[in-house]
């Protein structure tokens, strides 16, 4: 039987608050253990929770960059339930009346064709504790730092149909909102975590199979991995003759499987009730404006810009506007270049996904944190640009700048003589040399083996120690080897 796969994800995202949702309590990541939770944020008598204005901002940001309605009157309601780390023995949240609401996202699957997948709602709440196992022997810790951080749950429509495409739509989500700078998007320190809902069903059915739930994945490796190993697992059960059931589950790294957590065949009775300590959030339409008139330029429309404006292709395009500091970069370095941003767009975006990239993801570095930075970046390129060094050369200049050896570009080759030689009688003087020490290879190119030519230009090029103008170089040595 052929079977197809339904994915929907719930993203927690963590706000980029200075302080918790409704106290003044802060936010800040690893702190000592308890040390951040304040009397209201675990709920002691005579405390009320009071709304931080920041984070109703930071989800009408939100809501208006998926194209969402922003709900003129939203209400938090009160989430029943007992865990270790919920000290209050509810939690703070929305359920009838989310802030957004009818959402989408476009993303580019890998085939290169565009996909849109509906945002049923996000909604604000609080987040709760952390249970800390591994310290202790037969006993468990519980640290309530994180109670009552600000968060945004959005619930995507189970719309996706492989792990590629969920893998996609999170990454397409996780770049949105830093961009947004409504969250610092740092998976491992919990600030965007995923919950993949998984279900199969044969091919043409319309009704959805069971789903399992697959909670806090924290990569999006781990998230392609998790979702094909739960639609291999299920497929081998129906096809086993077994029943697929409604449960929580973990995804292991190590064992490369997801496990069974917690049995959801029941539906829990959360008892929600709005909060009465809480009012209302209204938001009227000057609100909504306002945060608009915030918005700042969002990945896909950067990308077109990116295509028009410095001549890049979709691929590239995509590429440098992954991340907002990316983008931000790549844009300095061109102006750092200076003249037609057409004609250095295509250089630069080479430069910055090829050898800084490279020498970025060897040192275990952020693009906010290069040694290089976008302006020595692009006095490099105007160098190479204006012949005043050959692109081997270039790599070299790269490299000295990555490690610190100079200040600019300019100062690196000024300092280790390596000016690209243009003077022809000198540039003469090493083809001749080379000519004269090679009579087969000549000779294999008069006799028609013109592909040798690669070879002589290499003596040459090593003669000069690299430092001869490659096009002049060739130019005339297919003049002289005419002759």
């Amino acid at each position: 039987m052929a079977w197809e796969t339904v994915i929907g994800l719930e993203v927690h995202i963590q706000l980029a608050t200075r302080s918790k949702i409704f106290s003044t309590a802060p936010t800040a990541y690893g702190a000592e253990p308890n040390t951040q939770a304040s009397a209201v944020d675990i709920a002691l008598p005579g405390v009320l929770p009071v709304i931080n204005s920041q984070v109703i901002r930071m989800a009408t940001l939100f809501g208006l960059a998926i194209d969402a309605d922003i709900a003129p009157k939203s209400v938090f309601a009160r989430k029943h339930y007992f865990y270790p780390d919920s000290p209050k023995g509810y939690q703070i949240s929305q359920f009838e009346l989310p802030i957004v609401a009818n959402g989408h996202l476009d993303i580019v699957l890998p085939d290169g064709t565009e996909k849109r997948v509906g945002i049923t709602r996000a909604h604000l709440e609080e987040d709760a504790g952390k249970s800390l196992h591994e310290a202790f022997d037969r006993e468990t810790g519980i640290d309530l730092n994180r109670a009552g951080t600000p968060l945004v749950e959005c619930v995507s429509e189970p719309e996706m149909r492989s792990a590629a495409e969920a893998v996609a739509y999170a990454r397409k989500l996780h770049a949105l909102v830093q961009y947004l700078g409504i969250c610092d998007g740092n998976m491992q320190e919990g600030s965007f975590r995923v919950d993949a809902n998984v279900s199969v069903r044969p091919v043409g059915s319309t009704e959805f199979g069971t789903r399992t739930e697959t909670k806090n994945v924290n990569s999006f490796r781990f998230l392609e991995k998790a979702i094909e190993f739960e639609v291999e697992r299920q497929i081998d059960v129906l096809e086993s003759g077994g029943t697929i059931v409604q449960e929580t589950r973990l995804y292991d790294p190590d064992a490369d499987e997801t496990r069974s957590m917690r049995s959801k065949e029941e539906a829990h009775d959360y008892r929600y009730f709005p909060d009465p300590d809480l009012l209302p959030v209204v938001i009227d339409d000057a609100f909504v404006e306002a945060a608009r008139a915030d918005l700042p330029e969002l990945p896909d429309a950067k990308r077109e810009r990116f295509m028009a404006e410095y001549a890049l292709g979709r691929d590239d395009a995509a590429a440098l506007t992954q991340s907002r500091a990316l983008a931000n970069y790549f844009e300095a370095t061109v102006a750092a270049v200076g003249g037609d941003t057409a004609k250095h767009g295509k250089p630069a975006a080479n430069w910055i996904m090829g050898d800084l990239s490279g020498a970025l993801n060897r040192e275990g570095l952020a693009i906010v944190n290069s040694p290089v930075s976008a302006e020595q970046l692009g006095g490099l390129i105007a160098r190479v640009a204006d012949n005043t060094i050959s692109g081997k050369i270039g790599k070299d200049v790269f490299e000295a700048l990555f490690q610190g050896e100079g200040e600019s570009a300019d100062a690196i080759i000024e300092a280790k003589g390596l000016k690209q030689i243009t003077d022809s009688g000198e540039i003469e003087g090493f083809v001749d040399q080379v000519i004269a020490d090679n009579p087969d290879q000549v000779q294999q190119y008069r006799e028609g083996k013109t592909k040798v030519i690669g070879f002589l230009v290499g003596q040459v090029m090593k003669a000069s120690k690299g430092k001869a103008n490659p096009k002049e170089v060739n130019q005339m040595l297919a003049a002289k080897l005419a002759e």
